[in-house]
């Protein structure tokens, strides 16, 4: 039997005792959480977006079969030569960046 890894999100919930009984009683599941107070998922979004950005926006795939060749083609790619991300830029300057986009949005032109 395969085992099946699941990312959640990092509530208490598979603490439960009756959730942790069924854990145990089916050990293909694997979970993985969230690390408490962190921005793991958004890593997650950021590499689709990557994914999108780099490979999506410009391909032309004629089947899903093709698609799905390319996808993996492309990940195979990443992870061999897989970085972390990085912030690069000050938590001042995201700052200053959101609240020149509100001060934008609030204008009556929007």
């Amino acid at each position: 039997m395969s085992r099946r890894e699941l990312a959640c999100d990092n509530l208490s919930t598979h603490k439960a005792p009756v959730m942790h009984a069924r854990l145990l009683a089916h050990p293909r599941f694997v979970l993985h959480f969230t690390p408490t107070y962190s921005s793991w998922i958004n890593q997650v979004e950021r590499w689709f977006a990557e994914l999108e950005r780099r490979y999506l926006e410009r391909g032309d795939f004629c089947s899903l079969d093709a698609l799905k060749t390319a996808l993996e083609e492309w990940i195979a790619a990443w992870n061999d030569n897989a970085k972390p991300f990085r912030w690069t830029k000050t938590a001042d300057q995201v700052l200053d960046h959101i609240c020149r986009y509100c001060d934008r949005i609030s204008r009556p032109a929007h």
